[in-house]
C-alpha cells in the first residue's frame, strides 16, 4: 500500500483491500523505522487513529468523503494546525499550539485525510537545504539507497545528501503539504525525486501560513505522482474569505487526460538559464528531455528572459524586506518564546528575539530593516521592485509569442553532501539553490518539477516546467506526458530485497505533503 498513488489506494480501501486504520498504522510505523531522516517534528498518531477510524465507519456506510478520505498527509510545520504545535522549526515557536487550521489544512481534514505529522524545515522557511532549523537537518532518503551507496564508500551516517529546502521534511516524508517562497517545494522536490507543485499565487489560500514573504508565500503541494498533484490541487483551489489575495479558480475536467496530444505544445527554453555551475548531469537531462519533447512532435525553441541575472539580487532584497515586517510579530507577548530578561520592555524585546531566532533570521531582518531605512528606501526596495515587474513581464511576452511551458533546470546539480552544504553561508547557498526557482515567485506564475533521473553519483535530478498564469492544469496535463516518457526508476533502499522496494522516490509515506 506504501507504494501505491493516491488513485489507486483510494480504490483499496472502497474495495475493502486495507482499512483506513491499517494504512495509518503502516505510516506511522514507517515514520518512526526512519526516524533516522529527520523529517518529522511532531507525529500525530493518536489523533490521525482516530481519523482513520472515523473514515472505515463512513466506508462501511458506503459514503466516502471523496478521493482522499482515509488518505495520509503530513503537513509542514509552517502550517498552523489545531490543537497540534506548530514550531516553524524554530525556538521562538516552542510550544506554541495554534487555536486554528490553515484553510488548505482544514480542506484536506474535510475531505477525510489523515494528517499523521508535521515535517521539518528550515527556521521559518529561510533555507535551500533544509539544515538551518532548531530540530537539526533532514537527511536525504537517496542517501541510502543502493545506486547512491554503490558510489560511496563512506558510513551513511556521515556522508549523506541533503534533501533540499526549506520544504526537506515534506520531500522526505512524501507526500506532504509544504510552502513555496523562492522555490522550497521545488527545490527540495527535485533532490530528493518527487513531484513538487508551485500552483498560481492566489489559487490557493495563504490563511494559517505563518507568513514569510506575503506577495511570493504559496502552499504547495508534493506527491509522488502528477496526477496525484492535481487530485489535490483540484481540492485546495479557490478563494476563501480569509485571503483577499485567493482568486476564482478556472473550471476545470474532473482529472487530467489520460491521452494528450504533445504536438499542440510549444516548449520554450530559456537561454538565460545556462547559468555557472550548472552540472553536466542536469545539462544532459535538461537536453535529452527537451529532445524528447522535439521527437514526439511539439515544437520547441530558444527563448531569452532578460532579466533573469538580476533576478536573484532583487528577490532577496524583497524578501529581506518582507521578512522585517513579518517577523515584528514575534515579541515575546502574545506567544511564542519570551525572555525572563525583565530590566525593561526594550531588554525584554532583544533578548527574546536573540533567544528565539538563529543567526540566519537576525540577518534577514537586520537586512531588510536597513533597505527599508528612509534613506535607503529608493535606492533598494522601490529599485527591486521596479525589476520585479520587468522580470514579470519577461514572461508575459515570451507566453505572448506562442509558448506554452517553459523547460528549465530546477536546481544546479544534484543533492550536495551535507559536510560540502555547510561550509558555505546560509545567503549564498540560498543564492545558488534558488536560482532557478525565484523568478517564478515574483511573476506569480505556476511551476512544477519532475523527476526526470538519477546523476553518476545515484541521486535525483529533476527539470522544471513553468506555465501561465491560472493555467495550473495545462502545466500538470504536459508535465504527466513528461513524468510518462522519462521513467523515473523507483527507489531501493541498500541492502533490502526487492521485495522491500519503496515505490518511485524518496517516499516514505503514501499520500501527500504540504509546503511553502
Amino acid at each position: 500500500m506504501l507504494g501505491l498513488s493516491i488513485r489507486e489506494v483510494s480504490q483499496a480501501l472502497r474495495d475493502g483491500r486495507v482499512s483506513a486504520t491499517e494504512l495509518c498504522r503502516k505510516c506511522i510505523n514507517q515514520i518512526q523505522r526512519t526516524r533516522y531522516l529527520n523529517a518529522f517534528i511532531t507525529i500525530t498518531e493518536e489523533t490521525a487513529m482516530e481519523q482513520a477510524q472515523r473514515t472505515d465507519n463512513r466506508l462501511r456506510t458506503g459514503k466516502p468523503l471523496g478521493p482522499l478520505d482515509g488518505i495520509p498527509f503530513s503537513v509542514k510545520d509552517n502550517f498552523c494546525t489545531e490543537n497540534i504545535e506548530t514550531t516553524c522549526a524554530s525556538s521562538m515557536l516552542k510550544d506554541y499550539v495554534p487555536p486554528f487550521n490553515a484553510t488548505v489544512v482544514q480542506k484536506l481534514l474535510d475531505q477525510g485525510a489523515v494528517l499523521v505529522g508535521k515535517t521539518n524545515l528550515d527556521e521559518f522557511a529561510m533555507g535551500a537545504g533544509s539544515t538551518d532549523g532548531a530540530f537539526g537537518p533532514v537527511r536525504n532518503p537517496w542517501s541510502y539507497t543502493s545506486s547512491y551507496r554503490e558510489q560511496s564508500t563512506e558510513d551513511p551516517d556521515s556522508d549523506w545528501a541533503i534533501t533540499g529546502g526549506s520544504s526537506g521534511g515534506s520531500a522526505a516524508a512524501v507526500a506532504a503539504l509544504g510552502s513555496d517562497t523562492g522555490g522550497s517545494t521545488r527545490n527540495p522536490g527535485s533532490l530528493c525525486g518527487v513531484v513538487a507543485l508551485k500552483p498560481t499565487y492566489g489559487l490557493l489560500s495563504r490563511h494559517g501560513l505563518i507568513p514569510l514573504v506575503n506577495s511570493m508565500d504559496v502552499p504547495g503541494i508534493m506527491t509522488r505522482s502528477v496526477h496525484d498533484a492535481a487530485t489535490v490541487l483540484r481540492i485546495l483551489q479557490g478563494r476563501d474569505e480569509r485571503d483577499s489575495t485567493t482568486v476564482q479558480a478556472p473550471s476545470t475536467p474532473p482529472s487530467l487526460p489520460e491521452h494528450f496530444d504533445i504536438r499542440d505544445i510549444c516548449v520554450g527554453i530559456p537561454k538565460e538559464y545556462h547559468a555557472p555551475g550548472l552540472s553536466k548531469d542536469t545539462l544532459a537531462q535538461w537536453s535529452r528531455v527537451a529532445d524528447m519533447f522535439e521527437q514526439a512532435g511539439a515544437r520547441v525553441q530558444e527563448v531569452s528572459l532578460p532579466h533573469t541575472q538580476h533576478s536573484i539580487v532583487c528577490y532577496h532584497v524583497l524578501c529581506c524586506c518582507e521578512v522585517a515586517s513579518n517577523m515584528a510579530r514575534f515579541d515575546g507577548l502574545e506567544y511564542g518564546h519570551c525572555s525572563k530578561v525583565d530590566s525593561s520592555t526594550d531588554a525584554m524585546y532583544a533578548t527574546t528575539r536573540h533567544e528565539g531566532f538563529n543567526s540566519v533570521v537576525r540577518r534577514r531582518i537586520l537586512s531588510g530593516n536597513y533597505f527599508l531605512l528612509k534613506s535607503n528606501y529608493e535606492r533598494y526596495f522601490v529599485k527591486a521592485q521596479q525589476m520585479r515587474r520587468l522580470i514579470a513581464e519577461d514572461f508575459k511576452n515570451v507566453f505572448r509569442s506562442g509558448i506554452d511551458v517553459l523547460l528549465t533546470p530546477t536546481t544546479l546539480s544534484d543533492a550536495a553532501h551535507y559536510s560540502d552544504f555547510i561550509q558555505e553561508d546560509n545567503r549564498t547557498r540560498s543564492a545558488q539553490e534558488d536560482v532557478f526557482t525565484q523568478p517564478v515567485n515574483m511573476a506569480g506564475l505556476p511551476a512544477v518539477t519532475v523527476p526526470t533521473a538519477l546523476s553518476h553519483r545515484g541521486l535525483p535530478i529533476g527539470l522544471q516546467l513553468i506555465g501561465q498564469t491560472l493555467q495550473d492544469w495545462k502545466l500538470l496535463t504536459v508535465a504527466q506526458w513528461m513524468e510518462q516518457k522519462v521513467n523515473f526508476p523507483i527507489i531501493h533502499l541498500h541492502g533490502e530485497s526487492n521485495e522491500k522496494e519503496l515505490n518511485r522516490s524518496s517516499q516514505v509515506l503514501e499520500g501527500f505533503s504540504f509546503t511553502q
